[in-house]
């Protein structure tokens, strides 16, 4: 059956999601995975989260999604040799030359290629494939016949995201906040944090849902107020035909929602797969899609809360 896996801001949360259901649970490793740093966690608190998963017989798997610079991939390197030595053999990556790095200095770990890969079909697939990955994240647009091509052809797990955001570009390609926020800084291990990059350390600060003004070539205004699609999307009608089809994972989002909301949403995941697993034949979407429509309701008003506060930050950074 497709593994459950849900996101960990914080330890609080790692459980949350772990006793509600997940099969597995993913961190950022601070200043390494494209998140604001109180929704990563430090090396002390992702050893005691992985310690508590196996103590469930569930695995904890770390997120090293940002672009590492050359002189930053022995930082990488180092820091990944910590959680190796303590036990953990799960990681999502983004960087070619990381994956590289990384299962030739740990051979047999498992690397699951992020959503920011851009993977789109099947060669993609393939060639992180030979980098390292051992499983890839399908690029949010995928429709299910690409997914079923890439599952018979690639030889390499699929991990597909059923309750995420899309952006108005593809996940992780987008430099609009670079422009908002153009600073840098050095951590204490020397990490490079530029404030305006995900990539690279820093945040989105989701400027494309301000209100922008189109104009023409000659910069006369053809239309004001115009909003950049970057819509969320919930993939409940599709689980039983991911099922069917042999996904691996099945991903969810979330690492910048409270608490309970994050245990609410992987509660209703786990409750859905068990249900369309036990009774294919009697199962019916309706009553799920009806108490889908709550949690929508609730992440929405979470969402644009955390939204407004990343605006107004880069307008007044």
């Amino acid at each position: 059956m497709a593994e459950l896996l849900a996101s960990g801001g914080t330890p609080e949360m790692v459980r949350a999601v772990l006793d509600n259901g997940a099969d597995a649970v993913y961190v950022g490793a601070k200043g390494w995975s494209r998140r604001r740093a109180q929704y990563e966690m430090g090396d002390d608190q992702i050893l005691e989260s992985a310690q508590y998963a196996r103590s469930l017989g569930k695995v904890l798997r770390v997120a090293f999604n940002t672009l590492p610079a050359s002189h930053e991939i022995p930082l990488f390197l180092a820091k990944a040799e910590k959680f190796y030595s303590a036990g953990i053999r799960d990681f999502i990556l983004t960087d070619v030359g990381a994956m590289a790095a990384l299962s030739h200095r740990f051979p047999g770990v498992q690397i699951h290629a992020s959503v920011g890969c851009t993977i789109i079909n099947v060669q993609d697939a393939r060639f992180y494939k030979e980098a390292g990955a051992t499983q890839i994240v399908a690029e949010c647009r995928m429709g299910l016949e690409e997914m079923r091509r890439l599952k018979e052809q690639a030889g390499v797990g699929l991990e597909v995201l059923v309750h995420a955001t899309t952006c108005y570009t593809l996940l992780g390609r987008c430099t609009m906040s670079s422009y908002t926020r153009q600073e840098w800084r050095i951590d204490d291990e020397g990490k490079n944090h530029f404030l305006g990059s995900p990539n690279r350390g820093g945040l989105c600060y989701r400027v494309c849902l301000t209100e922008w003004d189109q104009v023409g070539k000659e910069g006369e205004p053809e239309a004001r107020g115009v909003i950049l699609p970057n819509t969320a999307y919930f993939l409940v009608d599709d689980i039983p035909s991911l099922i069917d089809m042999g996904v691996d994972t099945i991903k969810i989002q979330g690492r910048e929602y409270s608490v309970p909301l994050v245990g609410d949403m992987v509660r209703f995941y786990r409750e859905l797969i068990d249900a369309y697993v036990k009774d294919r034949r009697s199962f019916r979407l309706e009553p799920w899609k009806e108490r889908m429509a709550g949690i929508i309701c609730a992440r929405d008003a979470e969402r644009r809360e955390k939204t407004a506060g990343l605006i107004s930050e880069s307008l007044t950074a």
